[in-house]
């Protein structure tokens, strides 16, 4: 029989408003249930709401109407919950410490948890992502791969249980991309990934919602929803070219 905590959402999102001063309704009227351990894939065009939505999963904006729940208890704008965390799109945007040790500490410190637990707490996410040779180093200094794991370590030290990346692949070449895919794999914690790289969404999700102009287009199966070029088309999406039947040629056959 499963725990009583499997079978709670991790998240719940019922009739969720978000906008900003200048751009009214970013977000329309958005209801969203995840359960421990999915991975969902969030597509879209730009200027869909999906790095606003993200936002306000976070508590950094105040939605005008709805209520966001996770883990059971309501986020509050401007609380500060660990066991939510965003992986931001641009990296510069989230290191800022002198080191890769004080960038990656900086979260568990804010915690308020003993010395010794944050040095444990950053070796061990240092070491998931592969990047404990980077401890010393200036943050400013690194590749944009490396600034990538960097970035993911920073989080997973807090132990996050709803983890958010935005466009975590973007900028980075085939290996450095090929580590955050395996990464992304190899999580145990629930994930909300908002992505253009489509295969990666493929690879990773094993749901998919499409939005639109702040409103949920769709919600399911990725390969389905992805398959469907008319769908696809109409809000500005390709459909992946894994997913494209190739023909044979005769000479091969």
């Amino acid at each position: 029989m499963l725990s009583e905590e499997l079978i709670k959402p991790t998240l719940t999102v019922s009739g969720l408003w978000l906008s900003y001063p200048d751009r009214p309704d970013v977000v329309q009227d958005v209801s969203l249930k995840v359960m421990p351990g999915e991975r969902v894939g969030l597509i879209g065009p730009n200027g869909a709401g999906k790095t606003t939505f993200f936002l306000g999963l976070c508590g950094v904006l105040k939605p005008s109407a709805g209520e966001i729940v996770v883990l059971g208890k309501p986020v509050l704008n401007g609380h500060f919950r660990p066991e939510v965390a965003l992986v931001f799109q641009n990296p510069d945007d989230q290191l800022f410490c002198p080191s890769v040790w004080d960038d990656v500490a900086f979260g568990p410190q804010n915690m308020g948890l003993s010395k010794d637990e944050v040095e444990v707490r950053v070796k061990e996410a240092l070491s998931v992502v592969g990047a404990v040779e980077l401890a010393d180093r200036p943050s400013h200094h690194l590749s944009e791969g490396e600034k990538r794991m960097v970035s993911i370590a920073g989080v997973l030290a807090m132990r996050p249980r709803l983890l958010i990346y935005d466009e975590p692949s973007a900028n980075l070449d085939i290996r450095s991309r090929r580590r955050v895919i395996h990464l992304l794999q190899e999580s145990k914690e629930t994930l909300l990934i908002a992505s253009h790289d489509l295969e990666l969404i493929l690879e990773v999700c094993n749901r998919v919602v499409l939005v639109d102009s702040g409103h949920i287009i769709t919600d399911g199966d990725p390969c389905k929803i992805m398959s469907d070029d008319r769908l696809m088309e109409a809000h500005g999406q390709e459909k992946p070219h894994s997913l494209v039947p190739h023909r044979i040629p005769h000479h091969e056959l």
